[in-house]
């Protein structure tokens, strides 16, 4: 999530827990701590694949945070001035404080390496886009509140239990959309196929499925106002044929590892020189996906692996028609929007119909 909810988040779990014993103090210090573990931004780990997927990592760690908290903890139980709060009520304080981060940010799509140094991939269950001013409104209003006014832990519990109602309603709507999904892919035979569903950017109510089988990669939008509307798959290349290769580079290898299947391969030309191309299609949408990067160079006999991959500009930015058309298919407008309405034709299997 952007850090200025993070932030928030971490106040209102602060002033809930403390704010009647610490006042504004706890705000203030929660949402530090709410924003510590993106301190990991500012690494340079060398290229673009690494830094693109070793970020969410050792800062967001909960063996790493609870270390950190119960530190915090018992040098706040040993020197902070207020001695009537316990070690235990200062240990609760630190760890909720940091590791809400993480688990918030494995609610969205990227994911996030809860259990390192376990080798094991980013956690995620996409419930929440990564700005959402829906879930931020009231954690926001809840810390501006508790700063000007007196009812500090009021404040705070109020705009938490409210963004946590959020989340839940969130769960239901995916829960929806899964149920309404599930007879079309019974329908193509793909009830096993590694599938993604995702809320569409700043709301809850219009959801992307991403599917994979093979060379092919299915897109859907479905709204939870869609009615008796069936989803529809939209068929697309996904460069399969190019996987090997890919899988033959260790950047290839670490990009498998963070995106699982939901990646696309395709050999671009750039700098007047043929190169392999990974696009990781679970962030962003069909036709604006942000992440894109270079893997390997063919020369004039076979291909080279990039030591230093980069991040190529493959995408466009969202423009304000976009936005709208993406408003009206959220509210039960199947033709608003379809999945390839802005992918390259050389991508498509088949057009689109009306969708």
């Amino acid at each position: 999530m952007d850090t200025l909810t993070q932030a928030a988040l971490g106040a209102a779990v602060g002033g809930t827990l403390l704010g009647k014993r610490l006042g504004r103090k706890a705000v203030v210090i929660g949402a530090l701590l709410g924003t510590l573990p993106d301190l990991d931004i500012a690494l340079d780990y060398g290229d673009a694949v690494s830094n693109m997927t070793e970020h969410r990592g050792f800062t967001h760690s909960l063996w790493v945070l609870t270390l950190l908290g119960t530190l915090l903890a018992l040098l706040a139980a040993r020197f902070a001035p207020a001695r009537d709060i316990s070690l235990t009520r200062w240990w609760w304080f630190f760890i909720l404080g940091l590791a809400t981060h993480p688990l918030l940010d494995a609610l969205t799509t990227y994911g996030t390496q809860l259990f390192w140094p376990s080798a094991t991939p980013p956690v995620a269950w996409p419930t929440i886009f990564i700005i959402d001013p829906l879930y931020s409104l009231p954690l926001l209003l809840g810390f501006g509140v508790a700063l000007v006014g007196h009812r500090v832990q009021r404040a705070c519990a109020w705009g938490l239990a409210i963004s946590c109602f959020y989340l839940l309603l969130a769960t239901g709507a995916k829960q929806w959309v899964e149920y309404r999904l599930a007879p079309v892919l019974a329908e193509h035979g793909l009830q096993q196929a590694p599938r993604l569903v995702q809320p569409t950017p700043f709301n809850i109510l219009l959801w992307r499925v991403t599917i994979i089988a093979q060379d092919e990669h299915h897109e859907s939008l479905i709204s939870v106002f869609d009615g008796d509307h069936q989803p529809y798959l939209a068929r697309f290349h996904r460069g399969a044929q190019l996987e090997p290769l890919a899988l033959g580079t260790r950047h290839g290898q670490r990009l498998d590892w963070f995106a699982g299947p939901f990646l696309r391969y395709a050999t671009e030309l750039i700098d007047e020189q043929l190169t392999l191309v990974a696009t990781d299609i679970r962030l962003g949408f069909p036709g604006f996906y942000p992440f894109s990067f270079t893997l390997a160079r063919r020369d004039e006999r076979r291909w080279q692996a990039l030591e230093a991959p980069r991040l190529v500009d493959t995408s466009r930015d969202m423009q304000l028609e976009v936005l709208v058309r993406l408003a009206r298919r959220a509210l039960g407008r199947p033709t608003a929007l379809c999945p390839g309405d802005f992918v390259e034709p050389r991508w498509h299997i088949e057009p689109d119909r009306s969708c």
